[in-house]
């Protein structure tokens, strides 16, 4: 039973029948293919946007470091929460490609960024001066590293202040289609409509094997950016594979499927949680579930095969009650599912 990441499961077997088409013949290297202009086209009729600037790279971490560097200069001061993926989780990664850009972090429940906080930390950054940098960017996660979801209206106020301080706005979307899922939303009114001028759609959490597509809705902002990508060894010569993944799950709605088949696992063990007698941490709005049980549980899903993380110490020894993430992925088996719920109720 593993419930640790998304990441620890399988790709769809539509996308390696994608991939095996791909590899039928020879193609034109670099991106120049019929099948990554395919893929692009599939990702702008996605997001109803025509006229975006679409690349594909091969992880999340490539993907919203050099957005990050596109978009903010050496002395940027980019805004983001504290516990977003961009701080916690990659290595400096938007700060080596910007080379130096800073990443300010900021409160707020629930993964979520504070719409007064940000208010509040964009005046001041204004007001810094010199010394401080120039403000460059905000970026927000969504779905968050909480499994939280920001709804439509709350990217909307996010993308007021932000362009009200005359900066773009970056959307790191690793789980976007489960966001988009949870909220029965059309792509566009989740992103572009709402504000974003930059998204990172992520494909590896939900059914690709390695692919990401990186989105400029204003091709303005993309200006330099197949130099920068290229500089940072994400050009692929045998590109159509990429495309070839993204092009299976945007072509027929795949993505959907899926992140909603993953929501509906962790709606599962969220409620055997509360069922249980344990406590949800934050709502379970996608496919992660932040939840505090108790030791006794813990140590009967643990001899019973469970995988998952302690959240977020990484720790359990000597905690009572403990903190821990549960995800799900697309094909996490119905059976497993059923059988961590059961330990979660105390039936196991």
């Amino acid at each position: 039973m593993n419930f640790a990441s998304d990441n620890v499961r399988s790709a769809h077997p539509d996308v390696f029948r994608a991939m095996e088409r791909a590899n039928d013949g020879a193609a034109r290297p670099y991106g120049g293919d019929d099948i990554t202009a395919e893929a692009i086209e599939a990702i702008r009729d996605l997001f109803e946007a025509p006229e975006a600037v679409v690349r594909f790279v091969s992880t999340g971490t490539a993907a919203n470091a050099l957005v990050c560097a596109q978009l903010s200069p050496s002395f940027g001061r980019i805004y983001c929460h504290a516990d977003a993926h961009i701080e916690t989780s990659e290595c400096a990664a938007p700060e080596f490609f910007s080379h130096g850009a800073k990443l300010v972090t900021l409160p707020g429940l629930d993964g979520k960024l504070d719409r007064e906080i940000l208010h509040v930390a964009l005046q001041q950054g204004a007001a810094g001066g010199l010394n401080e940098g120039r403000s460059a960017m905000v970026s927000i996660t969504n779905a968050t590293e909480w499994g939280t979801v920001y709804d439509i209206p709350e990217v909307q106020e996010l993308a007021r202040e932000t362009h009200a301080a005359g900066l773009p706005l970056h959307m790191d979307g690793a789980r976007f289609s489960n966001a988009a899922a949870h909220l029965g939303a059309a792509p566009a009114d989740l992103t572009w409509r709402a504000g974003v001028d930059a998204l990172c759609f992520g494909g590896t959490k939900n059914g690709a094997m390695a692919a990401e597509a990186v989105v400029f809705f204003d091709p303005a902002l993309a200006e330099g950016f197949d130099y920068r990508r290229k500089q940072a060894g994400h050009v692929f010569s045998k590109n159509r594979f990429l495309a070839a993944q993204m092009l299976a799950l945007a072509g027929d709605g795949l993505w959907r499927r899926l992140a909603t088949d993953a929501n509906a696992k962790a709606q599962v063990l969220a409620a055997a949680v509360v069922e249980g007698g344990g406590r949800l941490l934050v709502p379970a709005q996608s496919n992660a579930v932040f939840a505090e049980i108790s030791a006794a549980t813990h140590e009967r899903a643990m001899a019973a095969g469970a995988e998952y993380y302690p959240w977020p110490d990484k720790t359990a020894a000597g905690i009572d009650p403990i903190s821990v993430r549960l995800v799900c992925a697309w094909d996490t088996p119905d059976a497993e599912v059923e059988a961590l719920a059961a330990i979660l109720r105390g039936q196991g």
